[in-house]
């Protein structure tokens, strides 16, 4: 672990060189420093190197500890408060009531894995889209008229999304039966 902690602050040099992640390090003043380009940046240009999916991670200038989870909850925060949020109020409860309880790690499987689906399936639509659209004019807007319109293309993407969701639910729910998660609750048991 010490060896993390010295590699992580001697610099990005080695990871860069290494082919690993890009190391941002996190001073007390609250400042973010990019190792590679030897310049200090801020959560914008963070949010930058998530879209552009960009390998990296956030470390405490001091201690080394992985900082990566908190800064892009941080960006999550900004993005939620400013604009038109993602999440409504209830479903961030629901997503709170999830802490402490024993469907925790499922339920964060389950969201990881469907999140990677759905972005599969934008993919796949923005494949589809091309020649239809200029990707640099097309708004926010015109990806809602395009998601719910009922044309056989969507009914088709969105069909398969909806199908790989269910069987991801009806995976993690074998996993849970198989192992005996909850025994005593129906459907739950462990038995098939």
């Amino acid at each position: 672990m010490a060896s993390n902690r010295r590699s992580a602050s001697s610099g990005g040099a080695d990871a860069a060189a290494a082919g690993g992640p890009r190391v941002l390090k996190k001073y007390p003043n609250r400042r973010l420093y990019d190792t590679r380009t030897s310049s200090y940046i801020t959560l914008a240009d963070v949010k930058r190197m998530v879209l552009d999916g960009d390998t990296f991670e956030v470390r405490d200038a001091k201690t080394g500890d992985d900082l990566t989870r908190s800064i892009l909850l941080q960006i999550i925060l900004e993005e939620e408060t400013g604009g038109v949020p993602m999440f409504s109020t209830q479903t961030l409860a629901q997503i709170i009531r999830f802490y402490g309880h024993a469907m925790q790690g499922v339920m964060g499987s389950y969201l990881e894995k469907n999140m990677q689906a759905f972005a599969e399936l934008q993919t796949r639509l923005a494949e589809q889209a091309k020649g239809l659209y200029d990707p640099k004019t097309f708004t926010p807007e015109m990806w809602t008229q395009m998601l719910t319109g009922q044309g056989p293309l969507m009914q088709g993407l969105m069909g398969n999304y909806l199908e790989q969701s269910k069987t991801l639910f009806s995976q993690i729910q074998d996993q849970m039966q198989a192992g005996g998660l909850f025994p005593g609750m129906p459907g739950f048991t462990g038995k098939k």
